[in-house]
């Protein structure tokens, strides 16, 4: 069954699923088909997120167990909705080794263990690596052994049959594992990881065992009806992501799936058998289309102002892609260079072939010209190496090779890591356009851009997910949508961005300029949010402090730079001000991007709370409770016809997603086609209008820009005659042509459906 549309709720241990239930009957309201859950099978103890899956087995009983599940269904299905299941196949949770059965058995039974090919161990270094131990001299000191486990303060570990004789450190030294400073875990690992995340051991989801071992409770429950959709975490990092998706169809024929895949612009997903991706790609296309193309060489002359150089994107995606690739996954390197024994120099080449790969991986054969072109570049910077390059590319081509399978794992996590995670803090010329699955260089969407990405969504994918905001988005949406407004009144940015970086220095002036943007998006922003999300950050940058190596003088610079713009008076007043003066723009913004996204071809998802305006900011900001109390009842004041107006409250953005949902919901049929349709006049260019079969989506851009026009003066647009009717005012609206200033006078968007 394909959803109308989602609603995604972070359950975690402080809002299991009883209260992820008793939201039934408001989401029923709002207009969606589907809850669409984080995962719920067991993760480790207090898991903020469920992605740290330790028994595939059973449902988390910190979330309310299988009792739980069966209230939430028993809600769901009382209130006509269904259910959309987040599942993790790429790696389980290796934190807390006692609470996974069969983690504890491998480090119990090493080769031995009867799940030893469950995970994906390179068994020939001997023993596993455990990157845990403090960086400090001799920390095997602090072991002791506690009946038939080895403990290292909090933490334990299996002691194998026969070997518990002796020292803590003669015991340790018998086991199957080795606990080693966890500074060493980058460099020397053994075990494959989620990205660097040696708490998340891979799995080798490729044998039939596994994946039945981790998929029979969840497919089970879609089998019995109570899970109708699928989202699909990282498939990336899977050794075969078509073949995981082929045996996942075959074993829920009827399920909507969808998987979180990042496309960079222009890539096409492979026709594998899914519905199609999570929706970074339309996130990129919604957003940049409410952004002002004409100003970018503001914002490239400013950022050289600020940092007083000139560093190109794909310069500088160079650079952090090499660096995460040659020491944030040295070990990974380093076993890819042991499957090319024969070739001199492989081991520089593969880490130059990952930085300039420019996808986040391919899925042979398919993809192999981004091989090519990873090949070509990389010949380009680097033309002492092109006969290793030549030699590694002759290989990396080839399905089979082993090399080749555990390269495509590798590209990706080198473009999470090396993009998502440094390059989008480093460069940071325009914060609006730094988001996952978006390319930071092109600073916006042409209308008739838009147009092709949407025609060809409906085309080819039409039952793909579409997203604004995510757990993973590192801004939401409505913060983004107030950012975009910089791109219009870019002199005014730029002066008030100069003085305040003079007022509150900070050492690293691109990081500056990125904290400044995001001070006036997300304002009013309590000072613990904002400090939290600069050092933050700052670390993910890692260009003067990082997670590994804290820069104490630099993290102090940066609290003194924070609780500047709370302290100083005439400082705050100023960012206050400022902030007010984006406002109302940014909520045009926000109501536009937020009705094409819900309209536009694909499955609009609702990430929890945007419903109402959303400022918050990269996770774990964006987990923060949402309050539905208030929700619920401003829904009920729409319910008894009130007109809400546009003001911090959100209400007017709660009725245009309200009344799109249900309408999405209840008339399918009106949604079914698409067809751009262009305003008339002077100013057509600041509507952006779409045909769906049935109903028509208008929404103003560039709303500074409009007022500064004087308005919609002659502005129209052209129907076909029929009565129409707008579903956020219930205004009737007949003729030909359609007078904008007439359709927008109460809102900046609307939604016309044919009578």
């Amino acid at each position: 069954m394909i959803p109308s549309s989602t609603y995604r709720v972070q359950v975690r241990p402080d809002f299991p699923l009883k209260a992820t239930a008793e939201l039934a009957d408001y989401l029923a309201d709002l207009g969606v088909s589907h809850l669409y859950s984080a995962p719920l099978l067991t993760a480790a103890p207090g898991s903020p997120h469920g992605y740290d899956v330790v028994d595939p087995t059973r449902i988390s009983p910190d979330l309310g167990g299988a009792d739980g599940l069966r209230g939430l269904s028993d809600a769901l299905r009382k209130a006509g909705l269904g259910l959309v299941l987040d599942i993790v196949p790429n790696h389980a949770g290796v934190a807390v080794p006692k609470v996974n059965p069969t983690w504890w058995d491998v480090l119990k039974h090493g080769r031995e263990s009867r799940y030893a090919s469950f995970y994906d161990i390179d068994w020939s270094r001997g023993r596993i690596l455990l990157p845990v131990l403090a960086d400090e001299p001799d920390p095997l000191e602090k072991l002791t052994v506690d009946g038939d486990e080895l403990a290292y303060f909090d933490k334990r570990y299996p002691i194998a049959d026969g070997t518990g004789d002796g020292s803590p450190r003669e015991v340790h030294d018998r086991q199957h594992y080795e606990l080693v400073n966890w500074t060493r875990g980058d460099s020397e690992i053994n075990y494959r990881r989620f990205f660097a995340i040696t708490d998340l051991a891979a799995l080798r989801v490729e044998d039939p065992e596994v994946f039945e071992a981790t998929h029979a409770e969840i497919l089970r429950w879609v089998r019995e009806g109570l899970v109708d959709g699928l989202r699909v975490d990282h498939p990336d990092g899977l050794r075969d992501p078509g073949a995981y998706l082929h045996r996942l169809r075959d074993a829920a024929p009827e399920a909507w799936l969808v998987i979180e895949k990042i496309l960079e612009p222009g890539e096409q997903l492979p026709r594998w058998p899914i519905a199609g991706t999570t929706g970074y790609d339309a996130m990129a296309e919604v957003n940049g289309v409410f952004v002002d193309t004409g100003t970018e060489a503001f914002f490239d002359t400013l950022e050289r102002h600020l940092t007083g150089h000139e560093v190109s994107w794909q310069n500088l995606v160079h650079e952090t892609k090499h660096r995460v690739a040659t020491k944030l996954f040295a070990a990974e390197l380093a076993r890819l260079t042991r499957l090319a024994p024969e070739i001199d120099g492989a081991e520089a080449a593969l880490a130059e072939l990952a930085a300039c790969f420019p996808v986040y991986r391919s899925y042979l054969p398919a993809g192999a010209r981004h091989l090519a072109q990873a090949r070509a570049e990389a010949g380009r910077r680097r033309p002492q190496m092109i006969s290793t390059l030549d030699r590694l590319t002759a290989r990396l081509r080839n399905p089979d090779d082993e090399l080749a399978i555990r390269f495509q794992q590798y590209t990706g996590a080198v473009m999470a890591k090396g993009v998502e995670d440094t390059a989008f803090y480093r460069w940071t010329r325009f914060a609006a356009r730094n988001e996952v699955g978006n390319d930071p260089a092109k600073f916006g969407v042409s209308i008739d851009e838009f147009h092709d990405y949407a025609e060809g969504r409906q085309q080819d994918w039409p039952a793909t997910m579409t997203a604004l905001s995510t757990h993973d988005t590192k801004r939401g949406e409505d913060v983004r949508a107030r950012l975009a407004v910089l791109a219009e009144v870019p002199g005014d940015w730029t002066e008030v961005v100069r003085r305040w970086t003079r007022i509150a220095p900070l050492p690293d002036p691109s990081l500056a300029h990125l904290i400044w943007q995001v001070a006036v998006g997300a304002w009013p922003i309590d000072r613990d949010r904002l400090l939290a999300y600069a050092v933050k950050a700052a670390r993910e940058s890692a260009a003067v402090t990082s997670w590994y190596r804290p820069d104490e003088a630099f993290e102090t610079a940066l609290r003194e730079m924070v609780d500047k713009i709370y302290d100083d008076p005439a400082l705050h007043r100023e960012v206050t001000d400022f902030a007010a003066s984006i406002t109302p723009p940014g909520w045009a913004n926000s109501l536009g991007q937020k009705l094409v996204q819900l309209a536009m071809p694909g499955v609009p998802d609702v990430y929890q709370g945007t419903e109402l305006w959303d400022y918050s900011l990269v996770d774990p900001d964006n987990r923060r409770p949402v309050d539905f109390a208030a929700r619920r009842e401003l829904l009920g004041r729409l319910e008894e016809g009130w007109q809400p107006p546009i003001d911090e409250t959100g209400a007017a953005k709660l009725l245009v997603v309200s009344r799109t949902l249900r309408l999405l919901r209840q008339r399918p049929e009106l949604f079914s086609t698409y067809r751009p349709v262009f305003a008339e006049g002077r100013v057509g260019e600041h509507v952006l209008a779409f045909d769906r079969g049935g109903v028509v989506v208008v929404a103003t851009r560039l709303p500074v820009g409009l007022s500064r026009h004087g308005g919609w003066h002659d502005t129209t647009l052209s129907l076909d005659g029929h009565s129409w009717t707008e579903v956020f005012t219930n205004a009737s609206y007949g003729g030909n042509r359609l007078a904008v200033a007439e359709l927008l006078h109460t809102y900046p968007v609307a939604l016309l459906v044919k009578e």
